[in-house]
């Protein structure tokens, strides 16, 4: 029996990439924004739209990891682009 392994991307474009690392680390320092305010016993209203500042921020980093991969799939053409394409779809759907 033989196994298939899977075939994964690594992003390359170092452009894309460090604004994704903006972007993280910007949530990152919003969390601890979350935490301290949680701590304070500030108002839910506050919190809530921290929070939300924080899902954008991960979801836009996501969203960005995931298409400039697919960008580099299908410009460089690998042989296994449509497995990797399908992959990188699957994880768009998954934040929906």
């Amino acid at each position: 029996m033989t196994t298939k392994k899977k075939t994964a991307h690594v992003l390359v474009d170092e452009v894309q990439m460090e604004a994704i690392i903006k972007r993280v680390k910007r949530a990152q320092g919003q969390i601890g924004a979350v935490l301290r305010m949680l701590e304070e016993g500030r108002s839910c209203d506050e919190i809530v739209i921290q929070m939300s500042a924080v899902s954008k921020a991960v979801n836009t980093a996501a969203f960005t990891l995931i298409s400039s991969s697919l960008k580099e799939c299908i410009l460089d053409g690998k042989s296994d682009s449509e497995e990797v394409s399908a992959r990188l779809q699957k994880l768009f759907l998954s934040l929906a």
